[in-house]
């Protein structure tokens, strides 16, 4: 699972370290007027070497010529006007990943002065470097082993009690996302739904919280005609987990998609990369990484998390085309494509959840290859008709890294939906996949007005043809817990 190094925010005492990492910007002089002379003569006598411009990803190295050696790596910055978040994220990831490799123990890493690094930026970085070490490895007979143990932060003069506050708020909030991310990557043939439930299980009696977990007769009894028709093919049946904590004058609820495995059922997948279909349960994973953190924070409001749990099998029990199913709220769904099977899981959990009236509806799912069309894997797609949440969600995107993108909820895409011998079809053609399938969910938020859905197919996980490190990112946990931060520092 994964293994992070421990992050300190350095103190007057700590300014050594086997590794001293500083950022400097383009026609600028390396930021050491917080080190000791040793570790500022060091940096300056590393960028008098002939060909230093402070170029982004530049670097220059040097050594301390005192009793207690440092190495010192001074960092190419690019100019001052163009840095920004995204630079900070990834001066920040190329430092550690090449003291990693090259086998320090421990780091100091001593922060430009610049507005990208002050603030509530304070809490998007020390995430990002909790989160540095992060490995997948249980199944690894043989593991290498990092050397890194410590990573001190330096940040700007008067910038230190804000990072002070933040670290253990980032603490919490990246032990949520190695959570999410440890499920995510967890391969289908452990984790089924059942085990998915579990896992709901154990973190509801770690924290506190109220669980429910529906099996088929009880979905059967109460009508979840979606998340039943999903799972019928499968050996692993269906199980819709329902978890409640916390106390406050508002509710805020969070539904995930949890297709453990998603071959696509007789619309079956294309054979090649059906490997990464074990993410399709990354919304769930997700809500449930919130969960944690949300419980962890003490935040004052009442939460509730839905997760439909079912395995897309083609079998002799499996849905086909053709099939009309009613869904939760009473709705009946005609299936073109069983392929388009998230929307059907999420059609009951939307409606229980709306049905329970909450003040704040949001819901994650690897909707549609559609959003990833759209956006690449840049961002995710937003969906909501409220406006100011809107603005509060792009807003903790921002300061979460975790980028999103406002898309279209227009009555067209509605009105595509309708089906032609049931109320709804679960697919309209190729055009605008992912507005029209936020349409379909559209129809079982009941009179929910603040609610919000986030097509996380982009952004989820790195697949095969992506840069970075395959797997899980965890991503929406960060971000929600950013929003819920600000949230509650209104009340």
């Amino acid at each position: 699972m994964g293994k992070q190094p421990s992050v300190r925010i350095a103190t007057p005492r700590q300014l050594t370290s086997e590794l001293v990492i500083i950022g400097c910007f383009k026609g600028r002089a390396p930021d050491t007027g917080r080190l000791p002379s040793g570790l500022t003569n060091a940096a300056a006598r590393a960028v008098e070497r002939s060909g230093w411009k402070g170029r982004e990803k530049q670097i220059a190295r040097g050594q301390t010529r005192t009793k207690e050696s440092s190495q010192i790596a001074v960092y190419g910055l690019g100019g001052a006007a163009d840095f920004g978040s995204k630079e900070l994220r990834s001066w920040s990831a190329r430092a550690i990943k090449a003291a990693t490799e090259e086998g320090y123990r421990d780091l100091l890493l001593v922060l430009p002065d610049h507005p990208a690094v002050k603030g509530r930026a304070a809490l998007r970085l020390l995430v990002d470097l909790d989160l540095s070490g992060y490995r997948f490895d249980r199944f690894q007979s043989k593991t290498p082993k990092s050397k890194l143990r410590t990573i001190r932060v330096l940040p700007p003069a008067g910038e230190d009690k804000s990072y002070r506050e933040m670290l253990k708020v980032a603490d919490t909030v990246a032990s949520a996302v190695t959570f999410g991310r440890d499920l995510a990557n967890t391969p289908p043939n452990e984790a089924n739904p059942e085990w998915m439930a579990n896992e709901a299980r154990q973190l509801a009696s770690s924290r506190s919280m109220k669980i429910k977990v529906l099996g088929p007769k009880e979905l059967a009894r109460i009508g979840m005609g979606g998340i039943l028709a999903v799972g019928g093919g499968s050996a692993s049946p269906p199980r819709l987990v329902r978890l409640e904590w916390g106390k406050g004058p508002q509710t805020i609820s969070f539904v995930g998609k949890g297709v453990t495995f998603d071959t696509g059922g007789i619309s079956i997948k294309p054979a090649g990369g059906m490997d990464e279909m074990k993410y399709d349960k990354s919304g769930a994973c997700t809500v449930l990484g919130i969960a944690q953190a949300a419980a962890d924070l003490d935040l004052p409001f009442r939460f509730r998390a839905y997760l439909p749990l079912a395995e897309n099998m083609p079998d002799g029990l499996s849905y086909r085309p053709g099939d009309i199913v009613r869904c939760y709220n009473g709705k009946t769904v005609e299936v073109l494509n069983t392929d388009a099977e998230g929307r059907m899981i999420l059609a009951d959990a939307l409606s229980w959840a709306a049905e329970e009236e909450p003040g704040t509806l949001l819901e994650y799912s690897t909707l549609t290859g559609a959003s990833v069309v759209a956006l690449g894997h840049h961002a995710a797609s937003l969906y909501t008709p409220d406006d100011f949440l809107a603005a509060e969600l792009l807003d903790a995107a921002e300061d979460s890294n975790e980028r999103l993108w406002r898309m279209p909820l227009w009555p067209e895409y509605r009105e595509e939906m309708k089906g032609t011998h049931a109320d709804l079809r679960n697919v309209a053609g190729r055009w605008g996949g992912a507005n029209t399938a936020a349409a379909f969910l559209s129809q079982f938020v009941g009179k929910t007005e603040r609610w919000a859905h986030l097509d996380i197919a982009a952004t989820a996980y790195v697949a095969g043809d992506q840069k970075g490190s395959k797997g899980a990112t965890g991503y929406g946990v960060a971000l929600t817990s950013a929003w819920l931060l600000e949230l509650a520092n209104r009340f």
